[in-house]
């Protein structure tokens, strides 16, 4: 009797922890389940899919959020990227100067437009484009530079457009990883990342910081004359309907996808600081621990730090990547699975090293960051939903394995 009420009150006492994900979208969509569901029967009752009251309401919160003039919605982040080339009128042989270390749509849209792309290294600790590596690559060809904000970090924006000024080029920020970070210039001014260059792109897959639920993109400007370029080219390149003024694509975001981000907007600060507090409990486990490099917030703040100081603001942390060092990195994500912990090498492969991007013009000696950070460089999961117990869980588990 005594040891069956015993495990009755144990059976009621432990309550197990939650299965640790990569991205918890359905914790975050719990906590705004009833604004998403609403809005989403409305544009059904509606049926105002296509550039609805949902798209235009957002796309006008989002400027002001962003403190830009203009917005412009499209169906993913790799079109906004494209459609922002498209929109300055870059030729065929135009050289584009990118990061070898990002995902392939940043430069794959530079290919398919039959520009031509111009990869270059990273900083070791930012994991941006390097500024130096900038200036050595531009010859009379260049015509852009487009910085990646990556893993939620702003890049060196202040040297970038020093650099693009000084050499008459445009500046197209990818910051589909970054929505929401604030980048601090020189003179102490802070501006959102997106809001720096000539134009930008952003992504509103899922995954992303402010993400929809399917895909979803947008273009930011400030510039009037590129803004309505844009318009058109994302819908066929109509400002009149049957009207084909330029050539253009068929690239909107639709109406559900808006109400979605409508909800998660006024929240997104908030999403971004639960990012930062993560980020801070993973730095303070790993302190001390010589083979692993925690991130550095080293671009878009007045100092560089390594302890995510409580009024940082230029990282949102859309990933957290760690650097392994003397150790075996491919073996930790074993290691990780098997404890049903996930994770994820971004990136695995330099894209100079891609067979759709090889050239005789790279040097690997051009590459020597890139080249390491492939060797050492681990995602862990990071999301707004993330607790005290499973952070606890993950950083042991990465500990013990590290000091075998």
């Amino acid at each position: 009797m005594l040891v069956s009420l015993f495990c009755t009150f144990v059976k009621f006492q432990y309550t197990p922890m939650k299965k640790i994900q990569m991205v918890d979208l359905k914790g975050q969509y719990a906590g705004i389940k009833e604004q998403v569901d609403s809005s989403i029967l409305e544009v059904i009752n509606t049926t105002t899919f296509i550039n609805g009251p949902e798209v235009h309401s957002f796309q006008k919160e989002l400027e002001d959020y962003l403190g830009i003039k203009h917005v412009i919605p499209c169906a993913n982040g790799t079109d906004a990227l494209q459609i922002a080339m498209m929109g300055l009128g870059l030729q065929p042989g135009d050289e584009v100067i990118t990061a070898d270390f990002t995902f392939a749509a940043t430069v794959e849209v530079i290919a398919l437009l039959q520009l031509t792309p111009v990869l270059v290294d990273v900083e070791i600790d930012s994991f941006n484009i390097d500024p130096e590596a900038i200036r050595k690559a531009i010859t009379p060809k260049t015509k852009a530079i487009v910085p990646v904000h990556l893993f939620g970090q702003a890049a060196n924006m202040d040297e970038i457009m020093a650099i693009a000024k000084e050499h008459d080029l445009y500046v197209i920020e990818d910051n589909a990883q970054g929505i929401g970070a604030n980048y601090t210039d020189k003179n102490g001014r802070k501006e959102k990342t997106g809001t720096i260059g000539h134009v930008a792109s952003t992504s509103f897959f899922p995954s992303k910081n402010l993400g929809c639920y399917g895909d979803g993109g947008a273009i930011f400007t400030n510039d009037d004359a590129l803004a309505h370029t844009i318009r058109g080219i994302v819908n066929h390149g109509m400002y009149e309907r049957y009207h084909h003024d330029v050539v253009g694509v068929n690239s909107r975001l639709d109406s559900i996808q808006a109400a979605v981000l409508r909800a998660k907007l006024p929240n997104l600060d908030a999403y971004n600081n639960a990012r930062r507090n993560a980020a801070r409990k993973y730095n303070k486990a790993f302190k001390g621990i010589d083979n692993i490099i925690t991130p550095k917030v080293s671009s878009g703040c007045q100092t560089s730090c390594d302890v995510i100081c409580d009024t940082c603001d230029c990282h949102v942390f859309h990933q957290y990547t760690l650097r392994i060092l003397n150790a075996d990195r491919d073996a930790l994500v074993k290691h990780l699975n098997a404890n049903n912990i996930p994770c994820g090498v971004y990136y695995p492969i330099p894209l100079h090293s891609q067979k759709a991007y090889t050239s005789d013009r790279y040097k690997e000696a051009d590459f020597t960051v890139t080249n390491q950070l492939i060797k050492e460089v681990i995602s862990l999961p990071m999301h707004t939903e993330l607790d005290d117990e499973q952070i606890d869980f993950i950083t042991q588990h990465i500990i013990d394995f590290i000091s075998k």
